[in-house]
């Protein structure tokens, strides 16, 4: 069954499914968008697993289109603490669920996180050699995996901190996208049966699912479009200012 929605919400939901596919497409800072739209269409938790089925749709379609852009050790590093990240943020919103806490009251957290990782970059940026080896350690590496998974799981916020981390690690924009697509393809399926043991993925929310594929379809393309043409600076530049969008819209700044 569909849910009731006004045609303003359905246009909402449009736009957020758009959105989707363009920040999988390389800006993954757009993910707040989706993030924002679906929390207000479907309160609580339940957004996270209307989501999920869209996202891993949206990895599809951009491991398709970048599958030969990807450096995989940077997957190998950051996927195994991502999983152990995922089965935190289950326990958390496990524990949510029996003590009815809303999922919102976890997103102050998240964005204190990325705005932290984006002040750090900036740093970097203003001064090159300022933590220069760190980003390129192991330790750098799982700390980045384990905050991905756990926001992810709790929220699908896990797009700035992915973000961040393929920025720090200085991926060319073609690298940046083939990786980040991967590595969200594979922790993304592993979400699957974590929401289906919350009930956060049923048949109404798979057949909602269904009908904005076409414009996950859209965006993916209208994201490799734009992408395409901006110069490496500006590219690096976006990443930054999504991060440091999101990061004030997590911590409630408007």
């Amino acid at each position: 069954m569909l849910p009731d929605f006004t045609p303003l919400q359905w246009l909402l939901a449009a736009l957020a499914a758009t959105g989707i596919g363009v920040s999988k497409s390389g800006l993954p800072g757009i993910s707040l968008l989706h993030v924002v739209i679906f929390a207000q269409l479907f309160p609580g938790q339940a957004s996270t697993g209307v989501v999920l089925p869209m996202l891993i749709c949206g990895d599809i379609g951009a491991v398709l289109l970048f599958r030969r852009n990807a450096q995989w050790p940077h997957v190998f590093r950051t996927l195994p603490p991502a999983v152990i990240g995922v089965a935190i943020g289950w326990a958390i919103m496990r524990w949510a669920q029996q003590a009815h806490v809303p999922a919102a009251k976890f997103n102050p957290v998240i964005g204190g996180i990325v705005l932290g990782l984006a002040l750090v970059q900036l740093g970097r940026n203003w001064k090159p050699n300022l933590f220069a080896h760190v980003p390129h350690t192991h330790g750098f590496a799982w700390t980045m995996g384990l905050i991905a998974g756990t926001t992810t799981m709790l929220a699908n916020a896990a797009g700035p901190v992915m973000g961040l981390y393929l920025l720090a690690v200085a991926l060319p924009k073609e690298a940046f996208v083939g990786t980040g697509a991967w590595f969200f393809l594979l922790i993304n399926c592993i979400k699957v049966p974590f929401s289906a043991q919350l009930g956060l993925i049923n048949g109404s929310s798979l057949a909602f699912n269904s009908l904005l594929v076409p414009l996950i379809l859209l965006g993916l393309f209208l994201g490799k479009f734009v992408v395409a043409r901006l110069p490496q600076k500006w590219f690096d530049t976006l990443i930054l200012v999504f991060a440091l969008f999101a990061s004030a819209k997590l911590l409630g700044a408007f």
